[in-house]
């Protein structure tokens, strides 16, 4: 079958990809051999923010009279209820993504997808039936998988991944989760809120270490508050499960130290998938574990593009969707613009929840900038004080000379929906100036984005 633009992956870069190809009347298919919608949509964001949102209303129920409610008799998770919803959430979304491939006449091919040494596409079914398939331009959009260290291999039953951890049945009553980025920190919030008891363990000084230092320290009290024990400068070197329980081997900067736990949570990254691809066959150039790419995702092989997690830049889905966008405007002879990969806000959804785009103080610092930092606490926040959590705050980063927004973190309740004013401001080039003098709502969260970068400025009146 000959098509304009065959798309390997159904993710959230690939189905944009195809879907996109195809409105602007192109002859689309999409390869995908597992779910569509990817990884983020069935096994990773939708899924695991289901899990939080169940988390979240325990807590809610266990501290309801913190909010003058009575509730009679004691409440409890249940497990397989809980993965229900979770699972049941994803599959209406990955119907969703059928029903738009649908609707914009793209050509689903099920099975798995590798490149030819004549630029064509070889799909091997289930059944271990190959055929061939033909495009002017073919988009890989293959994804991620999770990492696996030496000292963690993933049994599935005893050391797991996040795969497993989505359809737990039980709840144990211990887990060590190894990694707190944003995969092992949102299972940690989510396990330690449904009373498990959790260590986290990170190799580097400070949890979600991507974050600003100061957004790290917060997230690590707010855990040590939930009862999670938080060991920082530690990595695992050996997990004995031989017997009924795990023994976690820990080397930390103070010695070694032993952990018993019922399963251990592998979350140290992820990998991509560009093995078996058939890469080689097409000499397709790759550096670290990645693809190399132009501006517009075009590999040094004409013909082939390939976006996403197996490119350069964070492994985020709003960041592999305009990269799709981006890669098939530019094949269909429209003039986009290069996407700013300074620009990509970052969200954890803990509680608090974390989030950021841009520099962080530190970084701003050792590029040279002279800083404006303002910073605004929850708990100076009339709409985080009737909330019931004041954890939390917001700090901006201008350039001291020419007031340019270098970076915005928050950390706190609901900041995950708040970035984006930053994003968009950033993407306008508002100044500092700007934002103070723009109007926000109050009572809200999002008038700390004000009071912050008035707080830059000294002009803060709320601190």
């Amino acid at each position: 079958m000959k098509y304009d633009v065959i798309v390997i992956g159904s993710g959230p870069g690939g189905y944009v990809a195809a879907i996109r190809a195809s409105q602007l009347g192109k002859k689309t298919a999409v390869v995908e051999k597992a779910e569509l919608g990817g990884i983020c949509l069935n096994w990773g964001c939708i899924p695991t923010k289901a899990l939080l949102k169940s988390a979240q209303v325990y807590n809610y129920i266990n501290h309801a009279e913190n909010y003058g409610i009575k509730v009679e008799g004691e409440a409890k998770p249940d497990m397989e209820a809980v993965v229900a919803r979770s699972r049941g959430v994803a599959e209406t979304m990955s119907k969703g993504v059928q029903f738009l491939l649908k609707k914009n006449n793209v050509e689903v091919i099920n099975g798995y997808g590798r490149l030819t040494a004549d630029k064509q596409v070889s799909v091997t079914d289930a059944e271990g039936n190959a055929t061939l398939h033909e495009a002017d331009h073919i988009i890989l959009a293959t994804g991620s998988r999770v990492r696996e260290l030496p000292a963690l291999p993933i049994d599935g039953k005893k050391i797991i991944g996040y795969r497993q951890a989505l359809v737990l049945d039980k709840l144990p009553e211990s887990m060590v989760v190894v990694g707190s980025g944003a995969i092992g920190s949102e299972f940690a919030f989510f396990f330690t809120s449904m009373g498990v008891k959790v260590t986290l363990v990170e190799f580097l000084p400070n949890v979600v270490p991507n974050e600003d230092e100061e957004v790290s320290k917060q997230v690590e009290r707010s855990f040590k508050k939930l009862k999670m024990t938080v060991m920082t400068e530690a990595s695992v070197t050996h997990v004995d499960t031989t017997g009924e329980k795990c023994v976690c081997t820990i080397s930390t900067k103070k010695g070694e130290k032993t952990v018993e736990a019922d399963i251990v949570l592998s979350a140290v990254g992820v990998q991509t998938n560009i093995d078996d691809l058939g890469l080689e066959t097409l000499n397709i150039a790759t550096e670290r574990g990645k693809v190399v790419v132009d501006d517009f995702y075009r590999t040094n092989v004409p013909g082939i593009y390939a976006i996403g997690d197996i490119v350069h830049g964070p492994a985020l889905a709003h960041k592999a969707d305009h990269e799709a966008t981006i890669c098939v405007e530019k094949i269909c002879g429209l003039d986009p613009k290069p996407l700013n990969y300074a620009n990509i806000p970052g969200c954890t959804y803990t509680t608090p929840e974390i989030a950021s785009v841009g520099l962080s103080e530190a970084e701003a610092i050792a590029a040279g900038y002279e800083v404006k930092i303002g910073k605004f606490p929850f708990t100076a926040s009339g709409k985080a004080t009737a909330a019931g959590n004041k954890d939390g705050f917001i700090k901006v980063v201008f350039d001291a000379k020419s007031g340019d927004w270098l970076g915005c973190h928050m950390v706190g309740d609901n900041v995950t929906e708040m970035v984006a004013a930053a994003v968009l401001c950033r993407e306008l080039g508002a100044k500092g100036e700007d934002i103070i003098h723009a109007v926000f709502p109050h009572p809200t969260m999002s008038e700390g984005i004000m009071e912050a970068a008035a707080a830059a400025y000294n002009e803060c009146v709320h601190l």
